[in-house]
């Protein structure tokens, strides 16, 4: 078995989807026999749709979400409560056997605080001792987006540079699935590799923007950092991940 974790970034979607959502997950049962699994999810529209509930509304800044404090208690309970528990819930069907857990638990991240958007917390690997020993001991860790400041202020983190830092912090390998196949050009064809120079031109031409921009500067961060190249790519075909284990192009390969 290889013991370098594969960190899944699930969000989208996805996540309103339970036929796809169980699709994947039995795809991960399969990959689970190869490698340590790690799943962190997001879960945006559950919370537009949580927020609209409580009478709050939605503003994005550069595709991150702006997350006043009053909003946190709804957020968390979107995010760390029913999403993660439905995601726990379908694992636990395929056999993964997942533990829920957030960012902040057993100090695994640790996070400055983005004061522009409000609670939000930009991630950063701090102990992988938690992670590693659940990994160790055969479970499926789930990570809801929902971190914590040193004094105890709950903060929304954009999942896919959470899902970066928990990488960055277990040395895994990072696929990053979206609702796109993966980084798609001006002509929206998707773009099979992508470098740093190429990925700058993209913005600088405003190719990438948003929640594209923001996936995509994770996965350059995490590819220098580990030295290992990352993988943007669509959720509808989960079997290419299967592919993607046996070194089968899919989706955009990011290059370090």
């Amino acid at each position: 078995m290889n013991q370098t974790p594969l960190v899944l970034k699930m969000g989208g979607r996805l996540l309103q989807d339970q036929a796809a959502l169980d699709a994947l997950l039995k795809v991960c049962a399969q990959l689970k026999t190869q490698y340590p699994i790690v799943l962190v999810h997001g879960g945006g529209d559950q919370v537009d749709q949580w927020l609209a509930k409580f009478g709050f509304e939605t503003q994005k800044i550069d595709g991150q979400r702006v997350s006043p404090a009053e909003q946190m208690p709804v957020i968390t309970g979107a995010l760390d409560g029913a999403v993660n528990a439905d995601m726990v819930a379908r694992a636990t069907l395929q056999g993964l056997n997942p533990v829920g857990l957030s960012l902040a638990a057993g100090g695994s991240l640790a996070f400055d605080i983005n004061h522009k958007l409000g609670a939000v917390g930009i991630a950063r690997p701090n102990n992988p001792l938690l992670l590693n020993t659940l990994l160790a001991q055969g479970f499926t860790p789930v990570f809801s987006s929902i971190g914590l400041s040193a004094d105890g202020q709950l903060l929304n983190v954009n999942a896919d540079i959470a899902a970066a830092a928990i990488c960055q912090l277990v040395q895994g390998q990072l696929v990053l699935l979206t609702d796109v196949p993966g980084i798609l050009d001006a002509n929206m064809q998707l773009i099979p590799t992508l470098t740093a120079a190429e990925a700058q031109q993209l913005v600088t031409d405003g190719v990438i923007k948003g929640g594209m921009k923001v996936k995509l500067d994770a996965a350059l961060e995490t590819a220098q950092a580990l030295k290992r190249n990352i993988t943007v790519a669509g959720w509808q075909h989960p079997d290419d991940l299967l592919k993607l284990m046996q070194q089968e192009a899919v989706g955009t390969c990011i290059v370090y």
